[in-house]
Order: structure tokens, then C-alpha cells, then sequence
């Protein structure tokens, strides 16, 4: 950190919503204020905190990638740094790979028979946080899979709320379906979020659901396989981790929400 500059270390951690470091710390040994700030940047991190981790480790992979990428100096020799920062991710269980990636960690565990039966949204929103710290990274398979079972818990959850009658058998797309009737959201009723623009959104909100349980039945986990999925790597996970938590979210707002059409059509 010695050459890089304090703009580019508060970015590094600030991208990835670290509070930024403060700027009266003492200089520490021969580092400098540059390896002064970054560490500074270390001591906010809860190292028992699996989501902080994650994202502490991704700010390690854009500061460590002028060791992998470095065309400024192009006979610069980094073999011998990468080897010794290999060996002290190992000692944590962490794979420091060719292109710079850092994968490995803690791997948070999640019940999976019991997702798709969850009745509470806060225990929704607290898988969604878990399965996007270690499983995005390290299994993308029950990433998807526990996605699935996500947003399954959350349209059940609303069924339940309004009243609604669904049986054991019904599959993800019907149930969202489902759900978004009982809360007037669906793009094709009229008592919809009637602008446009919304609408499109809704629309494609659902789409999610249908295209996060195809994902699942081919590339997830929850089905018997003679072989592991192909094609399928991290960002894949995330697309549907974040795809679940916007359904998630806007479904479960709804339901809160005094003002939605499905509150207005009751009252009527």
C-alpha cells in the first residue's frame, strides 16, 4: 500500500461501503500515512462478521491487482510476493488464484429443506444476507437453489397474510403469481400500479421468480444429478441472489404498505 495513493485506498473500501477511515491515526512503524490509512481501514473490519469479511476480502483483490496486472513495468518479477500471500490466505482456508480472485473462507451453512416453509420476513431477509457472503462465492449451485426457496417463503408468507388458499404441489412461478394477485400487483390487473413504467417493472419483478426456478431446476441445487453443473460461476449466483432480493423486497414492502392497492381494495 506504500505506492498507492490515500484517493485510491478510501475508494477500494469506500466501494464496497466501509465507513471511511479516520485521518488523525498515528503513522504506523515505516509504512507511512498511506499504509497508516489502509490499516486504519483493517481495524473497522468485525473479522466475525461473514458479510464484512466478504467484502474486505474483494477490497483484497483490487488492491492486490497490480501484482497480477501490471503493465507499467512489464519485467517486474511479482512471483515471490503472490507465493507468500498465497501461503497466508491458505493458513484461512482462502485460494488466492492466477487472475487475483480470492475464493474460499468460512462457508456459511444454510437448513435447506427448511427455506421454502419460512414465515417471517426478517428471517427472509436474513438468508438473503448469508447466502450472498459465502455460498455466492464458494457453491453458486445452492446459492440459486436457496434463492429459489426464497422467494418461494416470501410468496407463501404473503398467501398466508391475505387469506389465500395454495396447495403443497403449486410450483414457484404460479405461487409468485398468486401472490402478486393477492396484492393487486399483478402487470396484468387493472388495479396494478397503473403507470407504465411500473408496470413493466412489475412485469419483469415476476419474470424473476419464473427465471430464478428454471435456473434452480437445471443448475441448482434440489435435484439429483449425475453430474456437477456446468457454465455456472459466481456472478451467475449473485444474478439470482440479487434477482430474489428485489422480488423479496418489493413483495414484502407491498404487504406493508397502508397505501398498496391491495390495502385500498380491502378497505373499499
Amino acid at each position: 500500500m506504500s505506492d498507492t495513493v490515500l484517493r485510491d485506498i478510501d475508494e477500494m473500501w469506500m466501494d464496497e461501503l466501509f465507513p471511511e477511515a479516520p485521518k488523525d491515526l498515528l503513522p504506523a512503524g515505516n509504512g507511512g500515512q498511506r499504509v497508516t490509512r489502509f490499516q486504519g481501514y483493517l481495524d473497522q473490519v468485525d473479522w466475525t462478521s461473514p458479510s464484512q469479511v466478504a467484502r474486505a476480502v474483494r477490497v483484497f483483490e483490487v488492491a492486490l491487482r497490480p501484482l497480477f496486472d501490471h503493465p507499467w513495468a512489464p519485467d517486474w518479477d511479482t512471483s515471490a510476493h503472490i507465493a507468500r500471500l498465497r501461503k497466508l490466505f491458505a493458513r484461512d482456508n482462502y485460494t488466492l488464484h492466477d487472475e487475483g480472485h480470492i475464493t474460499g473462507g468460512e462457508t456459511v451453512n444454510l437448513d435447506h429443506e427448511y427455506l421454502g416453509d419460512l414465515r417471517s420476513a426478517e428471517v427472509i431477509f436474513e438468508h438473503l444476507r448469508r447466502i450472498e457472503e459465502a455460498p455466492v462465492r464458494n457453491d453458486p449451485a445452492l446459492a440459486i437453489g436457496s434463492a429459489k426457496e426464497l422467494v418461494e417463503s416470501t410468496a407463501k408468507i404473503v398467501l398466508r397474510e391475505r387469506g389465500k388458499n395454495f396447495d403443497k404441489n403449486d410450483d414457484l412461478p404460479k405461487l409468485a403469481g398468486m401472490a402478486s394477485d393477492a396484492l393487486s400487483i399483478h402487470p396484468k390487473q387493472t388495479a396494478a400500479d397503473n403507470q407504465h413504467s411500473i408496470r413493466k417493472i412489475l412485469g419483469g419483478a415476476l419474470a424473476i421468480s419464473g427465471g430464478i426456478a428454471e435456473l434452480r431446476n437445471t443448475h441448482g441445487t434440489g435435484h439429483g444429478r449425475d453430474a456437477p453443473p456446468s457454465g455456472l460461476n459466481r456472478r451467475h449466483a449473485r444474478l439470482a441472489v440479487n434477482g430474489a432480493r428485489l422480488w423479496c423486497q418489493f413483495v414484502l414492502d407491498t404487504l406493508a404498505d397502508t397505501n398498496a392497492p391491495w390495502k385500498k381494495i380491502e378497505d373499499d
